[in-house]
């Protein structure tokens, strides 16, 4: 039996977070509010079922809204997406009504519903309700010091969220602090899911072109892992592990890890950290060109973690040692990174929950994606949120 069985067997509330603390949100609570004219006029959403009551957060291609289901009153989060702009938004607003469809899991956002649109011709934009979440660990981290007991049950569920996306393959490719949703009972969710992808075998290793990933690969410098600027037509699930770990880092900072200027400021940062790579560390890498470059670079010598962290749980920062390996096939996956004592005072196994199995042609417009015209990738999307 699970822990928060145990208390519901009992007649025991579920805790919230750890031992019962809340996270004290600084943040903007205008729930009741009408939203302001300006917001209204510079955006405008045709949505039958619900009432949009404020502005959360803009995009690249998007907006957030906090809304109201019409009927029950219930407060949801209402994605507003114009994907025809562009074949790149169309293919990732694709991926993640795809992925979000197939995922059921307390540490993944969740899609409530999809306004259906009502014909073809005049399909335009696309409406994705989701679960009301108060705040991103972005915002959480900037507002305040976050306890290490905080720390851990952030970092735990988290990582149960990305077990079972490891579980059947998909790497999600862009976690950092602003893609991990949070409440004030500390509950966190993964969520942004357009630039993932699905492993093409066991060990969940994905190519691309070298010149269509480096186009499309635009998440946040400071998160990536050596592998994706060295040798970015390949890489493997590890790359969100490495990911997980700068989030835990900024967790204990409350700053970035690694805030590299550009990719080149990036790898000298990890370098400086890391130590130049040697031996088995620099044969890992494969692009002879990328290992040409760091020859002529000048050679850093391994920083412990301790140093930068001395005053953090020892605990934390040895997992942290052993996520931010330089070859990425030596860094913890995911389940041994759940079985780090670390993590030991909330650790409920049967919460640890994986999914089922993603068909082989799951992203099959991916395999085909420089032959397909927009009217093509209209009508696939169009088709996807009927079957919703």
């Amino acid at each position: 039996m699970s822990r928060h069985a145990e208390y519901e067997t009992y007649g025991f509330s579920r805790p919230i977070g750890p031992q019962c603390l809340r996270i004290n949100l600084i943040y903007r609570r205008r729930c009741n509010k009408v939203l302001p004219t300006m917001h209204a006029k510079q955006f405008v959403f045709n949505l039958r079922d619900y009432e949009v009551r404020d502005i959360l957060g803009e995009g690249a291609y998007g907006v957030v809204a906090l809304g109201v289901h019409r009927r029950s009153g219930t407060t949801v989060a209402v994605k507003k997406i114009e994907p025809f702009e562009r074949e790149l938004f169309c293919l990732r607003t694709l991926r993640e009504i795809k992925l979000l469809k197939h995922f059921k899991h307390n540490n993944i956002i969740s899609i409530l519903d999809i306004q259906k649109p009502r014909d073809f011709e005049s399909f335009r934009e696309v409406y994705i309700v989701q679960e009301y979440m108060e705040t991103d660990l972005h915002h959480v981290i900037r507002s305040q010091t976050l306890s290490d007991d905080h720390v851990q049950y952030l970092m735990y569920q988290a990582l149960k969220g990305v077990k079972c996306l490891h579980s059947c393959g998909v790497i999600h490719r862009d976690l950092k602090p602003a893609n991990l949703l949070v409440n004030s009972n500390c509950d966190l969710k993964i969520c942004d899911f357009g630039l993932a992808r699905v492993g093409r075998d066991d060990s969940s290793s994905v190519s691309e072109s070298k010149d269509s990933f480096l186009t499309e690969y635009v998440a946040t410098r400071w998160y990536r892992a050596p592998e994706i600027m060295l040798t970015s037509s390949q890489y493997s699930k590890a790359i969100d592990i490495w990911s997980l770990a700068c989030i835990l880092a900024e967790m204990l900072l409350r700053e970035p890890f690694l805030p590299g200027k550009d990719y080149r400021h990036q790898l000298l940062l990890i370098f400086e950290i890391l130590g130049t790579p040697t031996g088995a560390d620099f044969q890992s890498i494969k692009s002879k060109r990328a290992r040409e470059y760091i020859r002529s670079q000048r050679f850093f010598k391994k920083i412990p973690l301790r140093k930068i962290f001395p005053h953090a749980n020892p605990s934390a920062v040895d997992l942290m040692e052993k996520m931010l390996k330089f070859d990425p096939t030596q860094r913890l996956t995911v389940e041994e990174a759940l079985e780090h004592p670390y993590f030991g005072a909330y650790r409920v196994i049967e919460e640890e929950t994986t999914a089922v199995p993603i068909p082989k042609d799951f992203f099959f417009f991916d395999d085909c994606k420089e032959q397909l015209e927009m009217i093509d990738l209209k009508r696939m999307l169009y088709a996807e949120i009927l079957a919703t």
